[in-house]
């Protein structure tokens, strides 16, 4: 690794700015099945979640962020756990995109920063450095064909409903300030159909499905070591120029991840 900084230094000194596409990785799945979990274990194998956000080559985005500005009624109705969160239409899929497109532009992007206490988009923004792999994790993250391909490869997290039902109670109650009753009530009326509508028919779209979310090292680790070869320049090498052209990391190996599990 001390050569490849050494050869970082130079090419930023000799103002060489290279930029090479990042490696897009979608983590879809139902509530609470264990996506950030997945990401963020595969950051720790990676050994990046010890490295300085400047430092990163891994980033972690996720679809929670990007929730819609509500209307007061519906923010009426989502304190009243009557506003379903789970629909497509309530990601802000323009900003999705803009923002992805950013990302492989090898932009720095700012994203938003959404309360669930409150339902609503805080003031401050985060802010993610280009990076050479980003994981961007959400339960309808392959629902839109156009999002969808961005992706070079896809992962769907399939846990037993139970535990996710269980998870999303603990959750929503530790964290987010809910009654049990309000939680069940909107998990009957809107997460399990949404999820049976919008999200399970998007598993036929994953490259691999993860049973049991991070709990599966077997998994996790073939992952990993994918995402190593990119890191290393290993995929270009060997098939010379697959995986839609990614080669070597970029030269400035920079990310913040921003990441809220749903």
């Amino acid at each position: 690794m001390a050569g490849d900084s050494e050869t970082h230094l130079k090419d930023r000194g000799e103002n060489i700015n290279i930029i090479r596409q990042p490696f897009l990785i979608g983590v879809s799945g139902g509530t609470a099945s264990g996506k950030s979990s997945v990401c963020e274990k595969i950051m720790e194998l990676l050994g990046q979640n010890k490295i300085d956000h400047h430092q990163r080559q891994v980033a972690i985005l996720s679809q929670d962020s990007f929730y819609k500005v509500l209307t007061p009624e519906q923010k009426a109705k989502a304190l009243k756990g009557q506003f379903n969160f789970d629909h497509p239409d309530a990601f802000d899929n323009e900003l999705i995109m803009q923002t992805l497109r950013q990302i492989l532009q090898g932009k720095t992007v700012q994203i938003p920063v959404y309360d669930f206490v409150t339902h609503s988009r805080k003031e401050e923004f985060v802010t993610v450095y280009p990076a050479d792999v980003v994981l961007f994790e959400g339960i309808l993250m392959f629902y839109s064909q156009e999002i969808r391909d961005l992706f070079q490869m896809k992962l769907f997290v399939d846990t037993d409903p139970d535990t996710r039902l269980s998870r999303r109670v603990l959750r929503d109650i530790s964290e987010r300030g809910r009654e049990l009753e309000q939680v069940l009530a909107q998990y009957i009326t809107f997460v399990k159909p949404a999820f049976e509508e919008f999200c399970l028919p998007t598993k036929k779209y994953a490259d691999v499905i993860i049973p049991r979310g991070a709990d599966n090292l077997v998994a996790i680790n073939l992952i990993v070591q994918h995402i190593q070869d990119i890191l290393n320049g290993g995929l270009s090498k060997r098939h010379n120029g697959c995986m839609n052209g990614h080669s070597t990391p970029r030269q400035r190996r920079t990310s913040e991840s921003s990441s809220r599990p749903h």
